[in-house]
């Protein structure tokens, strides 16, 4: 993992991190559950029923993938997934991205994106496949905006992003961010929880 799990980017009422494989999951297969018909369909590329989907989040889970989620209130409403190249036929690290119409339009998918982006340089990448719909407008247009060249074929659009021309200056911050996020979330933490600990004794009651 790029940080560890305490390592946040608070985004509004939520925050995105890098899942841990098997004990989270639930997590990851819950949201790709969740998804209405019009996102399972962009995701997969057509409709996939729950076994389906059950038995993939189980195959991330065993075989490397690292899943970035966007979290709000311990459920994930976002992920970006990053495939190992083994997987590909071009040897090429496969990235899918996933988030909930619940918090769309709200920059999710952009800092899930970059995030993943910092990971897989972290990991030594030097570019990225991306496969999606033909109807996925969405997901088109931010591949579109971090420089994948899609190609229509066979109902899908691919193409492939060259980490190399990604601009350094905004992943960096990125990547400076994150921890500062992630100490504030530990203060606040700490806080909540001395001030249950002592309530629970009368310590902290004044009279």
């Amino acid at each position: 993992m790029l940080h560890e799990d305490i390592t946040r980017l608070m985004i509004d009422k939520g925050y995105v991190r890098t899942l841990r494989q098997q004990e989270e999951l639930p997590l990851l297969r819950d949201h790709l559950l969740r998804l209405d018909h019009e996102s399972r369909h962009d995701r997969f590329n057509g409709f996939m029923d729950d076994s389906f989907i059950e038995r993939y989040a189980a195959r991330c889970a065993d075989d490397g993938t690292i899943i970035i989620a966007y979290v709000e209130d311990g459920v994930v409403r976002g992920a970006a997934e990053l495939h190992p190249p083994d997987q590909s036929p071009d040897a090429l690290p496969e990235i899918a991205f996933s988030v909930e119409a619940s918090v769309r339009r709200q920059g999710v998918g952009s800092i899930l994106f970059k995030r993943l982006v910092l990971e897989a340089r972290w990991k030594g990448y030097r570019a990225l496949r991306i496969t999606t719909g033909a109807q996925n407008h969405a997901m088109r247009a931010l591949a579109s905006k971090f420089g994948a060249h899609l190609v229509f074929r066979h109902g899908e659009s691919s193409g492939t992003i060259d980490l190399k021309q990604q601009p350094q200056a905004e992943f960096t911050k990125l990547a400076i961010t994150a921890p500062a996020d992630a100490a504030r979330a530990m203060i606040q933490f700490n806080r909540a929880y001395w001030k249950l600990f002592l309530g629970m004794y009368g310590w902290g009651r004044t009279a």
